[in-house]
């Protein structure tokens, strides 16, 4: 359990547990310790003031810029205020990890430094940070006691030799200390480039063993980094196309455990799962819930013929909203739930198009060569991710909602199934290697294109789905 916490100011005396100011470098009495906090409901909540912008010139980096240098940065080891051993290394580590990983930051090396960060209210030796060009410092302090953690931290611009807005502090248990780190990156990362935060998120995703031609498939759910991996179910029936609610709190996914393809949803709290219904003589599959968790769009086979339905998801009612001797699947809702993007071949190739959310004539968006699949709607509203399929290569590509402004990301033997970070920024998707040894393995992109990377799994792993933040 992760408990709400309060802010603490950069220039003002440190707050203890309850937001009452005490003396500098005055340790917390043992019952201040564990003195208990205001606490949420859900299984892991944390509590994130909100970082004050200062009225001044500071650093920035415009992510949106077609040329950008990392901006250096320092993580000292955060101070070990009592109790907290290697947790205070470990969380600046991950911190460092998470902004070094946006390549939007790179970290000086520690075996640069001049000054040596001893204590969390010392004064900031800004020209030793500016010798050795770094922008950012970010510093921190970890106590523990008990089963509470407690970390803070202060961001400072060492160019106007300046701290950034306020400090932030959490609290919660030895177990959750990596989304407090992940906390505490996104706060800088959005401090610094005006984004919204998206560090402190899970990813599900299809985790994939044996042959390639043999494969057993389970559901993996993980951070963002590919740490902290549970297992949702066994391998004993194929798992395909998982995708979390717009609050997190369900999985929507397709499995053959019937021995044709239906959706059920899992309750991600208790693992508790159904099936929403089968209708006999049918197969469903690609589903995904509307921005109000409450229906869910899919596919429906039948008599070799596949439409869009939406159902209610409580009450089980379905409703028919395409009608056309095409095959019309993978639909996407926009935010606003107004609408709805999805693939059909009824023009003869694969390709994009949006249709009202309750039914209609589809518009076709896609307009360049090659064929278009696997549309899924940024959650900012304002682009549309994409796989397409050209001269024998395989992208992931993102355009406006109108289809203008196609820009493709990635090029490979075969990328599929691209999924938003919370903040529209990042695409993750599967990448699989050509051959019979070929491995699917998840990646990562910055929409503007840069920042290719892999994504750590335990084994192969595909069908990625991004969460929203963790409350």
């Amino acid at each position: 359990m992760i408990f709400l916490t309060f802010p603490c100011k950069l220039r003002d005396k440190p707050t203890d547990l309850q937001g009452q100011s005490r003396p500098h470098n005055s340790p917390l009495k043992n019952e201040d310790k564990m003195r208990p906090f205001k606490s949420l409901t859900a299984a892991l909540l944390i509590g994130l003031s909100s970082l004050t912008t200062a009225a001044q010139a500071e650093i920035t980096i415009d992510i949106n810029s077609p040329v950008i240098e990392p901006m250096p940065f320092a993580v000292p080891d955060f101070i070990d205020e009592g109790g907290a051993g290697e947790l205070a290394a470990n969380i600046s580590r991950v911190v460092a990890a998470d902004l070094a990983g946006t390549g939007l930051f790179i970290e000086t090396p520690k075996d640069a430094y001049i000054s040596r960060v001893t204590s969390f209210d010392a004064p900031i030796s800004y020209p030793d940070w500016q010798a050795i060009n770094t922008q950012a410092l970010i510093t921190g302090a970890v106590q523990a006691g008990g089963d509470r953690i407690v970390v803070k931290f202060r961001l400072f611009d060492v160019a106007s030799g300046q701290p950034l807005g306020e400090g932030l502090q959490f609290a919660g248990t030895p177990a959750s200390w990596r989304r407090m780190a992940h906390k505490v990156a996104d706060a800088v990362y959005s401090r610094i480039t005006g984004e919204g935060p998206y560090f402190d998120s899970r990813v599900v995703y299809v985790a994939e063993s044996g042959p390639k031609n043999q494969r057993q498939k389970r559901l993996g759910v993980m951070d963002y980094d590919g740490a902290n991996v549970k297992y949702l179910t066994d391998s004993s029936s194929i798992v395909l196309a998982p995708r979390f609610s717009p609050n997190g709190d369900r999985i929507l996914f397709t499995s053959y455990a019937s021995g044709f393809p239906a959706i059920y949803v899992m309750n991600v709290g208790n693992l508790k799962t159904r099936n929403l219904g089968e209708v006999p003589g049918t197969m469903t599959f690609a589903p995904r819930f509307s921005p109000d968790g409450n229906t869910v769009v899919f596919s429906l086979e039948k008599g070799g013929n596949t439409d869009i339905y939406s159902m209610d998801i409580n009450s089980g009612a379905m409703s028919q909203l395409t009608n056309a001797p095409s095959i019309e699947t993978s639909p996407s809702f926009s935010p606003d739930g107004s609408q709805i993007v999805f693939e059909s071949d009824r023009s003869g190739s694969q390709q994009i198009y949006m249709m009202p959310a309750g039914g209609g004539e589809g518009v076709r968006i896609s307009g360049g060569k090659g064929r278009y699949s696997t549309p899924v709607w940024s959650p900012r509203g304002d682009m549309i991710a994409f796989t397409k399929q050209n001269e024998g290569r395989f992208h992931i590509g993102a355009m406006l909602t109108d289809g203008t402004e196609e820009r493709l990301l990635t090029a490979s033997f075969l990328d599929e199934g691209p999924t938003w970070a919370p903040n529209g920024r990042v695409i993750m998707f599967t990448r699989e290697g050509a051959g019979a040894g070929g491995q699917a393995g998840l990646m990562s992109v910055d929409v503007s294109g840069r920042n290719l990377k892999a994504i750590p799994t335990e084994g192969p792993a595909s069908d990625p789905s991004w969460s929203p933040m963790l409350p």
